[in-house]
């Protein structure tokens, strides 16, 4: 919208000085005679905005002019742009309304506040891929867009799920009643009741939903805080994750710690601390037995010592694989 655009090329100006049309033109993606127009706009509106041409020329504000909304501190305006960098508005599509409302906030920030907040987007970056994942490469199993579970959230409407729950190849339906999204940990889900039950459901694992005409049936006085706090609760009360305890060869340990180190439970020595070829102990923790099979990806590198249940996984793993080569043969 043109008004939008208007408060976007002002607030460009307030904070960046002197600004090329072209430029403004780019950043906004409209022509440069549309940023033309929209600066005559301005200065009918009666705002102090001034062109110059040539080299060092461009758009700006005369000396002293300024749009002032106090009372951010520093802090406050480093947290927005942290939170700027965490990625879950891009899976909700809302890249180009964070920008703006960024862009509005800078602008009216005190001017003391602004290079902290810049410094911000310079100093930290959140990537929330995953270790090993090839840029570009096929993530989980793509559901439907976001957006269909936002619109049954927003609009109070119960939803139909086929869902894939992991581990089971026939996919389920269910229609819930949604309260809201999480994002944790990089993986959004759905946080609905089914038969007036809280329930989870990966938003990866949702392969088709519908927003029907039915109004949402929560439960009364019940919100998306209190229902997340419940599941929250039940996933932490889950079986705790088996304790292995492996050895690593030296001259792998660097390599096996940047791939597992997630799983590593108490800090192994420095690898220079290592002698070479010798083996150093670490002690992991894994979801279940049959997780150790990762690390069949080390070879004869790795050695297993306990639990006996996860040695013994590793070798029928081991044996498996094996079977295959030897039926397949040259």
């Amino acid at each position: 919208m043109k008004a939008d655009r208007l408060l976007s090329i002002l607030l460009l100006l307030q904070t960046r000085g002197r600004v090329p049309a072209t430029e403004l033109a780019e950043r906004l993606e409209v022509s440069v005679r549309t940023i033309y127009r929209d600066v005559e706009s301005l200065s009918a509106a009666g705002v102090p905005v001034f062109t110059e041409r040539g080299r060092h020329g461009g758009i700006g504000l005369l000396p002293g002019y300024r749009t002032d909304v106090t009372g951010l501190t520093a802090d406050e305006a480093r947290a927005l742009f942290v939170l700027s960098a965490q990625g879950a508005h891009s899976d909700l599509g809302l890249d180009g309304a964070l920008g703006s409302a960024l862009r509005k906030v800078m602008a009216a920030l005190p001017a003391p506040h602004r290079p902290a907040a810049e410094r911000v987007r310079e100093r930290i970056l959140v990537d929330p891929a995953r270790w090993m994942q090839t840029p570009g490469a096929a993530g989980p199993a793509a559901g439907p867009d976001l957006g269909e579970l936002q619109y049954a959230v927003f609009a109070d409407r119960r939803l139909r799920l086929r869902y894939r729950h992991s581990g089971t190849p026939a996919p389920v339906e269910y229609t819930v009643d949604p309260y809201g999204l999480v994002s944790k940990a990089a993986v959004w889900y759905l946080v609905a009741d089914l038969h007036g039950e809280p329930r989870l459901f990966r938003a990866d694992r949702v392969l088709a939903a519908d927003t029907t005409e039915e109004a949402v049936r929560r439960r009364t006085g019940v919100g998306l805080g209190e229902v997340w706090a419940v599941l929250r609760e039940q996933v932490e009360r889950l079986p705790k994750d088996v304790r292995v305890r492996v050895r690593v060869r030296r001259g792998r340990l660097d390599m096996f710690l940047r791939i597992h180190g997630g799983r590593v439970t108490a800090p192994p020595p420095e690898p220079g601390a290592v002698p070479a070829e010798e083996w150093t102990e670490v002690a992991m923790a894994f979801p279940a037995p049959a997780a150790v099979r990762s690390l069949l990806a080390f070879g004869a590198d790795v050695e297993v010592l306990a639990p006996p249940a996860a040695r013994r996984e590793l070798a029928r793993a081991a044996a498996e694989a094996l079977r295959l080569y030897q039926e397949q043969g040259d």
